[in-house]
């Protein structure tokens, strides 16, 4: 990564969901409203997929990650 190494990004989008990479510490609440604002989901807004959700295939909500320490990668459905 470059300059933005402290930035939360979004690192992929589909129709239908989209991951991030978000510092560690991050609320919910700061996630959804990061992923609202990169990628707007119009007025249903956009959820974090949650454990136990078949799409996880058993990984955890927060996966950490392997580029930038502190930062995890989250999976959020529209």
């Amino acid at each position: 990564m470059d300059d933005d190494d402290n930035e939360p990004v979004v690192t992929m989008t589909a129709p239908l969901d989209m991951q991030v990479c978000v510092p560690a510490e991050w609320t919910d609440h700061q996630v959804l409203q990061f992923a609202e604002e990169q990628n707007p989901n119009g007025a249903s807004g956009w959820s974090i997929r949650r454990a136990g959700d078949r799409a996880l295939n058993g990984d955890p909500e927060r996966q950490n990650c392997k580029g930038r320490a502190g930062f995890v990668h989250i999976m959020l459905d529209a």
